[in-house]
């Protein structure tokens, strides 16, 4: 018998997704970062209690924090500890990674989101965009492109 390669899943198996990133800004640049969790938020991650919506990420003294993500503890918690579901998380970057973003956000307009929370071998990770805010007019203009494909593909859909 031999073994077979196993093929490599693309972005692991999700936990959150920010929907509402892609709509609201221009994403430049994106990267994965881990995350420095406690024993609750990883059983909690796993049981998929985990909102991105309100999140976003800050850069303190040259380090990357994840701030607003809410991770919902579960009722069977530990009862020696008060877990903080909003609580501050320190992204995990290397240094080079962490000057590139220092250096992004510098820049007028430019902020750091967070768009997905998903698992890869094992471990949470957190895939950041350096993103642009969108005006009004951008917004209109990605939804009648949307709305355009979508008819487009249900034109050929029919014809063929």
């Amino acid at each position: 018998m031999s073994k077979q390669a196993k093929k490599p899943k693309q972005g692991g198996s999700g936990i959150a997704v920010n929907r509402k990133a892609r709509h609201e800004f221009f994403i430049e640049e994106q990267l994965e970062a881990g995350l420095a969790l406690e024993g609750w938020e990883v059983k909690s991650l796993r049981a998929g209690r985990a909102s991105l919506q309100e999140a976003y990420v800050k850069m303190r003294r040259g380090e990357a924090w994840l701030i607003g993500a809410n991770i919902t503890p579960l009722p069977t918690a530990s009862t020696h500890i008060k877990p903080d579901p909003t609580r501050t998380r320190k992204l995990l970057l290397h240094r080079r990674e962490l000057n590139r973003l220092i250096g992004g956000t510098e820049r007028e307009g430019y902020t750091l989101i967070p768009l997905n929370l998903h698992w890869k071998r094992g471990r949470a990770k957190l895939e950041v965009g350096l993103a642009k805010g969108k005006k009004l007019h951008d917004k209109r203009a990605t939804k009648k492109d949307q709305d355009w494909k979508r008819q487009k593909e249900r034109l050929l859909k029919h014809q063929g």
